[in-house]
């Protein structure tokens, strides 16, 4: 239950401040806002300010989970709204860039999150080293066989550059063939070598991996103090966004399958985990999941803000609006997929729990 409510929580504070993201930013730029709610759902009490020059409805909706910004005509004046405006107070009326804001901010709101959550954290627990050094390894280990030792840095695997120790993990759970990984090594004297290392492997009643074992570790390490707080928030937030970028290319290339995706009940599963452990295991799991959220946000995919920025850019280029029913219509489309896709995952974490 614990797990539960603090899944809650946290998905609902995220997407809480992605969508205030574009609230402020629309309220900026003139755009006129029917509502900002807190939570989904049937609304359970609204309000309006007395201050006439903000006429849009603050509510509380039924269910926890994020909220939402109902700005006025997002794609077109005509979005159902009983509400007689004028032409400037529609969002599709502002110029490009301007809506180009309105869009982005969202996912700002949630990168700035990210990064400040990781620098509170660093402040409190101290940073860790981010840069792909090797600190530990197993005895008697395939790495420790293969030769490479504590204080060399992993610089790709299997051709892959591997700057930072979330892209040497990422990148030693991709498919390989026959489970042989080559690893390039800078040795400590600044030596170049190369090692081809087969990981010790366990498998379930039915042939499939189920842990790959290496016998590496990145350093333990924690620098204390306000600079390096504020250099790990940046380095982990980039190091991040680089790994998601690689599970992106990954999952085109099928060197990743959608069994390495999670949806809401994989999330439940880790934030329980991350319940159990400690305080700060729960910080970085909220700052991964903001950091996460502002990436999926941005990629150009129709229903994502990046896809509705790649429309403002096409409309940029023909000096022409797009049509709003074929928009409207790509839009869906690519909510239905994105749907589909949550399902597929949703039954597969399912299964797992089995």
């Amino acid at each position: 239950m614990i797990a539960f409510i603090l899944l809650i929580v946290i998905l609902g504070i995220l997407i809480f401040v992605h969508e205030l993201g574009h609230f402020l930013t629309a309220k900026n730029r003139g755009a006129y806002v029917y509502e900002f709610a807190l939570g989904m759902g049937p609304k359970i009490f609204s309000f309006k300010r007395k201050n006439k020059n903000d006429p849009t409805v603050y509510s509380l909706r039924l269910f926890p989970i994020g909220g939402f910004c109902a700005i006025a005509g997002e794609v077109d004046e005509n979005d159902g709204m009983d509400v007689k405006l004028e032409k400037k107070d529609y969002m599709c009326n502002k110029k490009i860039w301007e809506r180009c804001l309105i869009l982005i901010a969202g996912v700002t709101m949630n990168f700035l999150t990210g990064i400040l959550i990781l620098f509170i954290s660093a402040l409190i627990w101290g940073a860790t080293e981010q840069k792909s050094f090797v600190g530990l390894v197993a005895e008697d280990s395939p790495i420790e066989k293969a030769g490479i030792e504590v204080g060399d840095r992993i610089i790709s695997i299997n051709g892959k550059k591997t700057g930072t120790w979330d892209e040497v993990i990422l990148a030693l759970n991709l498919k390989v063939k026959d489970e042989n990984y080559e690893f390039s090594v800078k040795k400590e004297n600044g030596d170049i070598k190369n090692y081809t290392i087969t990981p010790l492997i366990e498998r379930d009643y039915e042939g499939k991996i189920v842990k790959k074992t290496f016998g590496v570790g990145q350093v333990a390490e924690r620098r204390n103090g306000f600079v390096n707080a504020i250099k790990y928030a940046f380095e982990k937030t980039g190091s991040i966004l680089s790994s998601m970028g690689m599970i992106i290319s990954s999952l085109v290339t099928g060197k990743l399958s959608l069994n390495a995706l999670s949806g809401p009940i994989g999330v439940y599963s880790v934030v329980g985990e991350a319940a159990n452990t400690s305080v700060e295991s729960v910080l970085y799991l909220m700052a991964y999941l903001s950091l996460n959220l502002g990436f999926i946000n941005i990629l150009p995919f129709p229903a994502f803000d990046g896809g509705r920025v790649l429309f403002l850019l096409i409309e940029a280029i023909r000096k022409k609006k797009m049509n709003p029913k074929i928009e409207n219509g790509i839009n869906a489309i690519g909510f239905a997929l994105l749907m589909l896709l949550m399902i597929i995952i949703s039954i597969k974490d399912i299964l797992n729990l089995f």
